[in-house]
């Protein structure tokens, strides 16, 4: 119990949630969890740079979702500060029924009707993993990380979806969102600070901005060190 009190009480750590950089997709699939899909050169660039951002932080555990993408954008963060690389099974992308396959009404998976009953229900959502599931694998592994740096930083490098997912839940948003109007960019950071046990504030930068194509900021304005702070 003592300690307990202590870890709600004491020490801050901060856990960088941060998004993996650009993949090499020349034909538009939905790779999911798919095996296979590295970054581009343009993503490893990515990485370097958040890597240079991050590198005077006191961090001292790097966690990556086992998908390729997400493990080559951790790497130049763990080599910067001379820290093995660990893998986290629940860091991984959220599950999609249209895994492998384009997306499009006249092009992709919707020109066939039986994929329609995949979109019935969005609040789930019906397509994929349920939000709640995600929300609670991504908690998890936030508090592993946070465990594992009491009172230092960690790097979890993860998917879009589960890193939104999970940030809406902390801000008390509801799950079910407009996918366009997620703040998620590649290679962002959406950043957990802990007092003890408990995240007190939520920050997001996005330290590549500028190495992001165009039509992938979808009209976002840039944000730097936006943190929002919570009660007790």
């Amino acid at each position: 119990m003592d300690e307990d009190v202590r870890r709600d009480n004491g020490e801050t750590t901060v856990v960088h949630l941060m998004r993996h950089g650009e993949v090499h997709n020349p034909d538009g699939v939905l790779y999911g969890r798919r095996s296979g899909y590295h970054l581009s050169e343009l993503g490893r660039q990515m990485a370097d740079r958040v890597a240079e951002h991050l590198s005077g932080r006191d961090i001292t555990h790097v966690v990556a979702s086992p998908l390729e993408r997400a493990q080559e954008t951790a790497m130049p963060i763990a080599k910067g500060h001379g820290l093995p690389l660990e893998t986290d099974e629940r860091l991984i992308e959220a599950g999609n029924v249209f895994e492998g396959k384009t997306f499009g009404v006249g092009d992709g998976a919707l020109r066939k009707p039986g994929n329609w009953r995949h979109l019935t229900n969005p609040f789930r959502p019906s397509w994929g993993e349920p939000y709640v599931e995600q929300v609670v694998r991504m908690m998890a592994a936030l508090d592993a990380a946070r465990d594992a740096a009491r009172g230092h930083e960690a790097v979890c490098v993860s998917h879009q979806l589960p890193i939104w997912t999970v940030r809406s839940f902390v801000e008390r948003r509801r799950l079910w969102h407009d996918p366009r109007r997620r703040q998620c960019t590649l290679a962002s950071l959406t950043t957990f600070t802990y007092e003890g046990n408990r995240i007190v504030s939520v920050g997001y930068t996005e330290p590549a901005r500028d190495l992001v194509p165009p039509h992938l900021l979808a009209g976002a304005k840039p944000v730097k060190g936006k943190s929002k702070a919570f009660g007790a």
